[in-house]
């Protein structure tokens, strides 16, 4: 359940202001002691989505048509919004897709800029000369169904001219891979020689091993990271009270706030549920040898002050409220939680054996979201699964958006050995 800016870590003395509000919009708090003065802060907007005449900055559009849901409902005038990097070769063999987080994007490489708030969340993996090197590949990269970055989502319009809001209907895991399958489709691609996802990504990554070939699309090998074939009971306990969050802020009006002024939508509560979130991104260890209990810059914790994990906690609040949106949180939180690629399929263990993709399969061995038993698991029943991969790292589910120094090598490694199976 992970999403995309791991790099944005400001130290326990960096942004240090007192005085600073937890963040854009929270209430104070610790009222027997003198309220701090809040800075002027811009009010956040209502959403961060991506709406038509916006910047689309490097985004492609393609309509996909209506889509039938697993829950019996229509989605209708589907739009995909995806990034590609590289060409694709005359005979449509050199493609690779690369799957997003939960909050993640299409913005996998790239710069920040017009359209795009966040440089590339991948940049060490995808470009010329890097592990998957574009100069070989034709690399795509879709923003999920559900999200809120150019796909169809609860932010775009639906046919009465008004943002879904509310009225959204449930997508699973399955509808957004069936979206995906268009996209290749109208992309001219029938063939991906390495479909790739990390987090929620790698969700539909094995989605994709069963769902593609059997609407004609060949998938010759996956990469699973950080990931699992289903959502355990301690990933929806972590996602409870995140949902909470967001449907108990007055600003989320049932889900149709899209028309609020800038500083009355949910942004308190969809703060609040990332902060949930990131906890549980990162490690104990790390948290507590990086920031431990020093205070935040000039704050005193015992005069309403914070600490400076709790300043961190607030940076990455007020970050996502810039950039997403509430109800697409909920939307693909939803999606993940009702996952589970054995069902309908005779369970895990049978639907994992009838994959047919060579398969990379990565651990983190301190990630406490999808746990290292998670990915073990895959790497066991998954027929044509190359060992289990562990990165070393302090930081958690986020190694997979960190330690690129490790986990560069084992793709570049794995995508060699494809390459000579492929000849």
């Amino acid at each position: 359940m992970r999403t995309d800016d791991a790099s944005a870590r400001p130290g326990p003395r960096s942004s240090a202001r007192r005085g600073a509000p937890a963040f854009a919009g929270a209430p104070q708090r610790l009222a027997a002691f003198p309220p701090r003065t809040p800075l002027p802060t811009a009010p956040v907007p209502a959403t961060g989505a991506w709406r038509p005449g916006d910047e689309p900055g490097d985004r492609k559009f393609v309509d996909v048509g209506d889509l039938d849901l697993e829950s019996g409902q229509l989605l209708p005038d589907v739009t995909v919004a995806y990034e590609t990097w590289g060409e694709l070769d005359a005979d449509a063999s050199n493609a690779i897709l690369v799957l997003h987080a939960l909050t993640g994007d299409s913005h996998v490489s790239g710069p920040a800029g017009p359209g795009h708030r966040s440089p590339g969340w991948w940049q060490d993996m995808i470009g010329p000369g890097a592990p998957i090197d574009t100069d070989k590949y034709f690399v795509v990269a879709p923003n999920v169904v559900g999200g809120c970055q150019g796909s169809t989502g609860p932010a775009s319009d639906a046919p009465d001219g008004r943002p879904w809001g509310s009225r959204f209907p449930d997508v699973t895991v399955r509808d957004q891979v069936a979206a995906e399958i268009r996209l290749a489709e109208a992309l001219g691609v029938r063939s991906w020689r390495f479909v790739v996802g990390a987090s929620m990504g790698g969700l539909r990554v094995l989605e994709w091993a069963l769902l593609g070939p059997e609407h004609g699309i060949d998938v010759a090998a996956i990469g699973v990271i950080a990931s699992g074939a289903q959502t355990t009971g301690d990933q929806i306990a972590w996602a409870h009270p995140q949902i909470a969050a967001i449907l108990a802020d007055p600003g989320f009006r049932g889900g149709d706030y899209y028309d609020a002024p800038d500083g009355e939508g949910p942004h308190v509560g969809l703060g609040i549920a990332r902060q949930i979130a990131h906890a549980t991104y990162r490690s104990a260890v790390e948290l507590d040898q990086r920031f431990g209990r020093i205070p935040q810059g000039g704050e005193d914790p015992l005069r309403g002050g914070r600490y400076a994990v709790q300043s961190y906690l607030d940076h990455h609040a007020h970050k996502l409220a810039l950039r997403f949106d509430a109800n697409s949180y909920l939307a693909l939180t939803q999606s993940m939680l009702t996952h589970d690629l054995g069902r309908d399929r005779g369970g895990v263990e049978h639907a994992l054996s009838l994959v047919k993709a060579r398969a990379l399969v990565v651990a983190v061995d301190s990630d406490r979201l999808f746990l290292p038993a998670d990915c073990a698991r895959l790497a066991r029943h998954l027929p044509a699964a190359a060992p289990l991969r562990v990165l070393r790292s302090e930081h958690g589910h986020d190694g997979f958006l960190i330690e690129f120094d490790q986990l560069g090598p084992i793709v570049t490694e794995f995508l060699a050995t494809e390459a000579v199976r492929g000849r």
